[in-house]
């Protein structure tokens, strides 16, 4: 594939596109990111006091509650704060430069959502056999829904700007094998997915279907030459399935509705291929629908 606009996407990393910087980078946005956590840790200390900072801390582990759920959302601030540190510590870089142009990014942005949001409304309307039971009454469930959207926000964006921004820019700027720059940042995202004390012999279906989602991400991207494509396509999927119907369990605090399936269960393995096949079909609405609309 020829990707015309991901030339000057990745300019700016060309400045200094050492490896070394990239990996004292990553230092960096590990070091910010785990700041970050302790951060809304102690916040939730000094809010609880010594006597329940444990409770909500668990619950901000697990995130079964809604607002535990928010609590494990802010603690991505650190991730999306930690590139922007990285690029102006060491690669003399400007904030901005991480996203693309900002008209486009915020104009693909909307594009995805609105593709995304419209594939996954179609796709309900299929037959299936999986339960679906009330998990939120209403009335809490829309009095969350406007921080709950910020939290899916800055968690999405978080992910996009380290992966498919910082990460992409630099490897790309260094590489120009497309296997490098594209693939090897999905497997990282992939693998970050790896949970086989939750999910049991599916941690490794997960984290295909992870992967698969970062390379369709990566590939929005470098078609774009913008964040915009692939963090609308990630925020929009995963309002879904934080927000509307999450699976039982951990993550599922602040979805209107639950499937009561257990996680490591054989029986949600087609529900994983089948969820990867809608990505593919969705990613493939996108990209054209960004070509249409550049």
């Amino acid at each position: 594939m020829q990707y015309i606009a991901h030339e000057p996407y990745i300019a700016p990393a060309r400045v200094k596109p050492e490896l070394w910087r990239l990996l004292l980078g990553i230092v960096m946005v590990v070091a910010v990111y785990a700041l970050g956590v302790g951060i809304v840790f102690g916040g939730v200390f000094v809010v609880a006091g010594p006597a329940n900072a444990e409770r909500w801390m668990l619950e901000m582990i697990e995130a079964t509650g809604p607002t535990g759920t928010l609590l494990l959302l802010a603690t991505f601030i650190g991730m999306a704060v930690g590139p922007m540190v990285a690029v102006a510590a060491f690669h003399a870089r400007r904030i901005r430069t991480l996203f693309g142009p900002i008209p486009r990014t915020f104009r693909h942005f909307l594009i995805a959502m609105v593709v995304c949001g419209a594939a996954y409304s179609v796709s309900f309307l299929f037959p299936n056999d999986v339960e679906i039971i009330p998990n939120l009454d209403r009335t809490i469930w829309l009095s969350f829904l406007p921080l709950a959207l910020v939290g899916v926000l800055l968690q999405t964006g978080a992910e996009e700007i380290l992966f498919r921004g910082y990460i992409q820019q630099q490897l790309a700027a260094r590489f120009r094998a497309t296997w490098v720059w594209m693939v090897l940042p999905a497997v990282l995202f992939g693998v970050l997915h790896w949970q086989p004390d939750i999910m049991g012999d599916n941690a490794i279906f997960i984290v295909a279907a992870a992967t698969l989602f970062g390379l369709l991400a990566a590939d929005l991207t470098a078609k774009t030459g913008s964040l915009g494509a692939a963090w609308g396509f990630h925020f929009a999927n995963n309002t879904v399935a934080i927000l509307v119907v999450a699976m039982d369990g951990p993550l599922s605090g602040l979805a209107l509705f639950t499937a009561p399936l257990d996680p490591s269960s054989a029986e949600i393995r087609p529900l994983i291929l089948l969820d990867m096949g809608t990505t593919v079909v969705t990613w493939l609405l996108i990209r054209l629908a960004v070509t249409r609309f550049p």
